[in-house]
């Protein structure tokens, strides 16, 4: 674990975490939770995520909830948890608690349009194996491609979606692996700012994310609760600490049930 900003006391925040009624444990999945796949549905948990996190819920002293961009249908069977855990997928627009059907916030017609029209697009270019849908936005992925195919992809997709995210007002972003057209107004950061206002003010929280869409999940936290990147390689960032996955996952994971409760990790 690396302090980046030297105003954050990572013991301190363990100390009221353990003297809190719950705690508040907020999670990105692909980069954070489980390894980057081509193959994305083989992304599976790291080796003991699956045991920790079960522990953590099933404790019911943290509220355990996992921000991805995935739809949320797709993270449930990769967590593979007993009981599972509240998921925010689609970058905050879908919302998935234990027990319920999914909630999707409505977009607009021209966002539908656009996104409608990217869909179209990348199928008329034999991108469909690369192309990812979802409610509220577009992925391209060339996770798995050579340099070579990465550039000419790129470039074929920036000719195209610019113009398209103009005409319907989407935004572009770009993440590890790929690049999303998306609707604008939610983000990571709504699921985090939506959770942490049905929680008191006092409890601890704690966001784990990977790449650049979880910065708005940092910004999101800023001066409420610890902001953690885990990956393999420092990058410029609003988070607290930083930590390198599985071990230190892992390790923080484990300090996390020994301050809160949960039980043995396995």
């Amino acid at each position: 674990m690396r302090i980046l900003r030297t105003s954050v006391d990572p013991n301190a925040f363990f100390v009221s975490l353990g003297r809190a009624p719950r705690g508040v444990l907020l999670l990105d999945y692909d980069g954070t939770l489980a390894p980057f796949r081509v193959a994305r549905e083989e992304a599976v948990p790291y080796e003991g995520v699956r045991e920790r996190l079960s522990a953590l819920v099933e404790a019911k002293k943290t509220r355990v909830v996992v921000v991805s961009g995935r739809w949320t249908r797709d993270v449930l069977p990769l967590l593979g948890l007993p009981s599972p855990p509240e998921i925010w997928g689609c970058h905050g627009w879908e919302r998935l608690r234990p027990r319920e059907a999914p909630e999707v916030e409505p977009i607009g017609e021209e966002a539908v349009r656009g996104l409608v029209e990217a869909d179209e697009w990348a199928e008329r270019e034999g991108l469909r194996p690369r192309c990812e849908r979802k409610p509220a936005s577009t992925a391209i992925h060339w996770r798995g491609l050579l340099p070579e195919e990465v550039h000419v992809l790129k470039d074929k997709v920036f000719a195209r979606w610019p113009r398209i995210a103009e005409d319907a007002g989407l935004a572009m972003r770009t993440f590890d692996g790929g690049i999303e057209l998306r609707a604008p107004g939610r983000d990571k950061g709504s699921a985090v700012r939506t959770v942490l206002s049905e929680e008191s003010d006092r409890a601890p929280a704690a966001y784990l994310g990977d790449d650049q869409t979880d910065e708005d999940a940092f910004r999101a936290l800023e001066g409420r609760g610890l902001r953690v990147l885990v990956r393999e390689e420092l990058r410029p960032t609003e988070a607290d600490l930083w930590i390198r996955p599985p071990g230190e996952l892992l390790d923080f994971l484990d300090r996390w049930i020994g301050a809160a409760g949960g039980g043995p990790s396995g």
